[in-house]
């Protein structure tokens, strides 16, 4: 599946938290939405990921701007990722990758010779009106927040 076109509408989903409470993107319009998919909570790179959201969310709040993550892991897993990381915003469980499909992240990678099919690390931006603005493919942990902020100070009106 390819990744939604830029300046088009975003995919919508229902998806649930760590609590079991259900997000759809529709809750969110009228503020800008990073959505970023990532593998795993608790390895190094999904962590670091996450930390860099979790130490932007009061310059991102100030930009009108909220962001979620979203994984394959359980609810119970991304509680426990939260709360060991202090994590400050939403993780949402697509367990059934239904919503990873739907924005092209579920993708067939390869390690040690090994085909399987897994999230690939892949980061959206949505304007306050529900369209896909901006998409970072193949992101760097440790630039993600800084990435999103300077796109948003460059671009936002």
């Amino acid at each position: 599946m390819s990744l939604p076109a830029l300046n088009h509408p975003a995919p919508d989903f229902s998806l649930p938290d760590e609590h079991g409470t259900t997000h759809s993107l529709k809750n969110y319009l009228g503020q800008w939405v990073v959505i970023y998919f990532y593998p795993k909570a608790l390895t190094s790179g999904c962590t670091t990921q996450a930390c860099t959201l979790r130490d932007a969310r009061e310059e991102l709040k100030a930009l009108n701007c909220v962001a979620l993550g979203i994984s394959p892991d359980t609810p119970d897993l991304l509680k426990k990722f939260i709360e060991k990381e202090k994590l400050n915003f939403t993780l949402l469980s697509d367990a059934t990758h239904k919503v990873a499909d739907a924005y092209g992240t579920w993708q067939q990678k390869s390690m040690y010779g090994r085909t399987y099919m897994g999230m690939a690390r892949t980061t959206f931006l949505i304007d306050p009106t529900g369209k896909m603005k901006m998409i970072w493919e193949k992101v760097t942990p440790s630039n993600q927040a800084q990435d999103i902020l300077l796109w948003l100070k460059e671009n936002k009106v």
